[in-house]
């Protein structure tokens, strides 16, 4: 058997695992390293003899990777773009946007479900984790909407929709973990989500109005603030803006000249901005041990998936199975913005059975190489190019894209992750209730997707200027 056939084989195999139940970590981990094992003992010709040759070197090959990752500096980013999240719940920086949030928008129809919608978009500047955001949101602004009279499913869906932000809005985890496996420049695809994440707070905001026009006593506007009233507010919520500026310069000086530092180096002043914050707001030891021990178990979480995950990695690139995949998909003769429509349709249903992260992890080393060559190659120039953009730019354009799909894939059933948080929150909710609570959404991811794709430009003038 061929390696491209043990490639597809041990690939399929674990696809089907994963989708009976077992952690992508494990499983892809575990298809790795039998992947190894067989293509090497075929390279002996299956002897008998040969067998635990076989097995030790892929074993020291999968065991390389664990290692080699920890110590890149790029993932040294995610635990600190976690704890910037929770140490600014710590700090009460969630209630002082919502509150900033309700008293300059709430008068637009429908206004607390978009004030909801752009405090989500706030934190997110400062959290890196969709999963905490819905959480938070989830305790602070349905009991809201729930008492001036939402239905307590739409303000459920508001909540869990507005989480999935911080996929997007740097600092993002989901960005990070594109650029490892893609080894892309992690400065640069933060800066490319600015302007997507907020782009699609707008749609989201404006599904909201539009619903509250044409559906009676949908969402009542909330007014009664004074200008005053208005300005008081916003003083508690600039230590959010304080730390968005502090990653961007340390990612991009938009004055010119040099960038401050690396995005490490920005995360982390990041989180020590936001640590005196919280100390200075009544934090104690209590709070900052249940911070770091969120951080870390979700930080674990993630580094395993993408331990597991890179083992895999490392078999597909013996098994030689993305440059097969990007032949495959170069020889058709369709369209290549067909292919690309329907590679992330194909992202909108494996999102119904897997998590985000490890969607991400499993798919793009096969079709991050095949999008490329779509593209005309890695090093292409915009002229030269199929979609009218360089290599290095498709590759961030095209990163955008993945992640905004993993955005959808956290709402949609059956597990999509933001809304089983949702419901563990409240416990007046049921899963289905968030479910049909974020039916809406699904229109504007539509409609964000689409105009992304459209008018790439939305997603490449910020890096662009870098």
């Amino acid at each position: 058997m061929e390696p491209i056939d043990i490639g597809l084989v041990v690939t399929g195999v674990m696809l089907v695992v994963v989708v009976l139940g077992m952690r992508v970590a494990f499983a892809a981990a575990l298809a790795g390293v039998i992947g190894l094992i067989w293509i090497f003992w075929s390279k002996k010709g299956y002897a008998g003899d040969e067998f635990f040759w076989a097995l030790t070197v892929a074993v020291k090959t999968a065991g390389q990777v664990p290692h080699s990752k920890v110590s890149s500096q790029a993932l040294s980013l995610i635990p600190t773009f976690i704890l910037i999240g929770y140490l600014a719940y710590y700090a009460g920086l969630t209630k002082a946007l919502f509150e900033a949030a309700k008293r300059w928008i709430a008068w637009v129809p429908g206004g607390l479900a978009v004030s909801t919608v752009f405090a989500t978009a706030g934190f997110a500047a400062v959290s890196g984790a969709s999963v905490a955001t819905a959480a938070v949101f989830a305790r602070i602004a349905i009991p809201e909407m729930l008492k001036i009279g939402y239905d307590k499913r739409f303000a459920a869906g508001v909540v869990a929709a507005g989480g999935t932000l911080a996929s997007l809005i740097p600092p993002s985890a989901l960005l990070v973990i594109y650029a490892i496996i893609v080894e892309q420049d992690v400065g640069r695809l933060l800066l490319a989500g600015f302007i997507p994440g907020v782009f699609s707070a707008f749609v989201y905001g404006a599904l909201i109005i539009g619903l509250a026009l044409t559906i009676k006593g949908f969402g009542p506007p909330v007014g009664g603030f004074t200008w005053r009233e208005r300005f008081v507010s916003l003083p508690p919520a600039l230590p959010i803006v304080f730390v968005v500026v502090t990653i961007i310069f340390f990612v991009y000086n938009p004055f010119g000249g040099d960038a401050w530092g690396t995005p490490t180096e920005g995360g982390a002043i990041g989180a020590f901005v936001v640590f005196l914050m919280a100390v200075w707001r009544g934090m104690r030891w209590p709070e900052l041990k249940d911070a770091l021990l969120e951080t870390a178990k979700l930080s674990v979480m993630i580094f395993t998936i993408i331990w597991g995950v890179l083992i895999y990695v490392r078999f597909l690139g013996f098994a030689d199975l993305p440059s097969a995949f990007a032949d495959w998909i170069t020889s058709l003769t369709l369209s290549p913005m067909l292919i690309l429509i329907c590679i992330l349709l194909a992202y909108a249903v494996l999102g119904m059975f897997m998590d985000a992260i490890g969607m991400l992890l499993l798919t793009l080393p096969v079709v991050y190489p095949a999008v490329m060559a779509l593209n005309g190659g890695a090093m292409v120039s915009a002229a030269d190019s199929t979609f009218g953009m360089s290599g290095p730019m498709c590759a961030v354009w095209f990163g955008i894209l993945v992640v905004k799909m993993a955005e959808f894939c956290l709402i949609t059933p059956p597990i999509g992750l933001n809304c089983f948080v949702v419901a563990g929150v409240r416990p007046d909710l049921s899963v289905q209730d968030v479910f049909r609570g974020v039916m809406p959404f699904f229109v504007a991811d539509a409609v964000t997707i689409a105009l992304l794709v459209t008018f790439p430009m939305i997603v490449l003038w910020l890096p662009g200027l870098a």
